[in-house]
């Protein structure tokens, strides 16, 4: 009886050990993704602050005045 109470508490150890890999898994990826885009959003903040504050085209804009090109697609808020 005690055999029997030792492999089901194995078995219930290991499934609890793969469901914590598999978060951790998870947590590590979307940790990567949100690292590049906060990285590629700090590199088009830093375009336009080194460009006297005018966006490139793809760049981030509220306005006309926020573009190089001074056209700016209000909609996806990215300079034309």
């Amino acid at each position: 009886m005690k055999a029997q109470i030792s492999v089901e508490a194995l078995i219930v150890l290991a499934v609890l050990l793969g469901v914590a890999l598999l978060l951790a898994s998870v947590m590590f990826r979307s940790a990567g993704s949100a690292a590049e885009r906060i990285e590629k959003k700090a590199n088009e903040t830093f375009s336009v602050v080194e460009g006297g504050g005018k966006a490139k085209a793809g760049g981030y804009c509220r306005s006309d005045a926020d573009c190089e090109s001074f056209s700016c697609d209000t909609y996806s808020n990215r300079c034309n």
